[in-house]
């Protein structure tokens, strides 16, 4: 193996990943550092005329005209103290640039998803919560926020559209069951609607690659064919308790589950990230929010 192949195993189905810490009016945040591409001192930026109010401008980086979002301003929190000071975390995701405006940026740290713990339903908004996980490291607590949420929010043309499914033409139903494991409650239920509407009724929704794979372990111990279980697995890659990676390495690794096809669905999908997704198995990758593609690649995988 290539000396750089293997660095990228060495990073790939280890359950781990790098937080980077934020602060918006004292409380402290979190975002994954696969969503990063830099961070840097706020600058002026351009008003844009009827924007929604959460949205505080646009810039040009590098030839890239990006959005800003006032996280304080979403997140109904205080401004900031220092605001000469403040920082904009410039982010890749759903193949768009965006800049999100935060007070202080405190570091990286490196966790494992099993310290990630569910949010609380009710403290973090329930159906529309705003957290994905919550994490507790060195003894205080990180919110990872729902960052694709707050973007289909605030430019909901850049969610999964329901119109994309209306060129894939007439559709049969399916009782074929699709194992889902999605961490994103708005995410999880546009992407189950979707499959719904094409054709698809039998799906097991999961919050995270720790149910999924319970759910699967439970299926081999049942002495019915897997098939009767989960015909095919999507699965978005950052989840608290355990990563899309991960799962599909263990669904590879078993002889019994290894047959079944892992299709990554996430807004991380990028070279690199393809990369990590072909040395764990993964049978397809597919970047948020292609839905018409996703139903395309199961109706080739399971038809």
């Amino acid at each position: 193996m290539e000396e750089n192949k293997r660095e990228i195993l060495l990073e790939s189905g280890t359950n781990e990943f790098e937080i980077m810490e934020f602060t918006i009016g004292g409380e402290t945040f979190g975002i994954n550092v696969a969503k990063v591409k830099e961070i840097m001192m706020v600058c002026p930026v351009k008003p844009m005329q009827k924007a929604q109010k959460d949205i505080e401008g646009i810039f040009k980086s590098r030839d890239v005209v990006v959005t800003v979002i006032d996280l304080a301003s979403y997140l109904n929190l205080a401004p900031s103290e220092n605001p000469e000071r403040d920082i904009f975390i410039v982010t890749n995701f759903n193949k768009t640039d965006f800049a999100f405006h935060v007070h202080t940026v405190v570091g990286i740290d490196r966790v494992s998803w099993e310290q990630i713990k569910k949010p609380d339903k009710i403290i973090y908004g329930g159906k529309d919560g705003v957290a994905t996980g919550i994490a507790d490291y060195n003894d205080h607590l990180i919110t990872i926020l729902d960052f694709e949420k707050i973007v289909s929010e605030i430019s909901p043309d850049l969610g999964i559209q329901y119109s994309e499914l209306d060129r894939l033409g007439p559709r049969s139903n399916s009782d074929k069951p699709i194992l889902l494991a999605e961490d994103s409650m708005l995410l999880a239920k546009m992407i189950v609607k979707s499959l719904e509407k094409s054709g698809y009724h039998n799906i097991v929704k999961t919050d995270n690659g720790k149910e999924a794979w319970d759910f699967l372990v439970e299926a081999k111990t049942s002495g019915d064919p897997i098939e009767d279980h989960v015909c095919c697995i999507v699965t978005d890659i950052e989840m608290p308790q355990m990563d899309g990676h991960h799962l599909t390495k263990l669904v590879k690794d078993d002889p019994e589950l290894k047959k079944l096809p892992v299709i990554l669905f996430s807004s991380l999908i990028n070279e690199e990230m393809r990369k990590k997704g072909e040395l764990v198995g993964a049978d397809a990758q597919l970047s948020k929010p292609e839905i018409a593609n996703l139903v395309s690649l199961i109706d080739k995988y399971i038809l």
